[in-house]
């Protein structure tokens, strides 16, 4: 089981990060915070020291087309905010 699925990489994420040495992941929906804590220290080579965890909702939609109403919804995931030490950064963009 792999815990961590990919890093979060938006405006308000990456400005997290700068500001309060926070990053956000989306990981494995059955990960606990020690096992995400684990797989951040292992993969990147930080100290972590504070994880929340959040778990997204799906987003229903409907909209009418001329067959009849349509409904859809994306599915749920669990995200990850996890504090590094002081000093210490992760950097994102090195694998791109």
């Amino acid at each position: 089981m792999s815990v961590l699925i990919k890093p979060i990489i938006t405006e308000k994420a990456t400005a997290d990060s700068e500001l309060n040495n926070r990053f956000s992941f989306v990981v494995n929906n059955k990960a606990n915070k020690i096992e995400i804590k684990n797989a951040v220290e292992s993969a990147y080579g930080v100290s972590v020291t504070k994880v929340r965890t959040v778990n997204v909702r799906p987003d229903r939609k409907s909209r009418y087309t001329k067959t009849g109403v349509v409904t859809g919804k994306t599915s749920a995931y669990k995200k990850a905010y996890v504090q590094v030490a002081e000093g210490e950064t992760i950097d994102l963009y090195s694998n791109l």
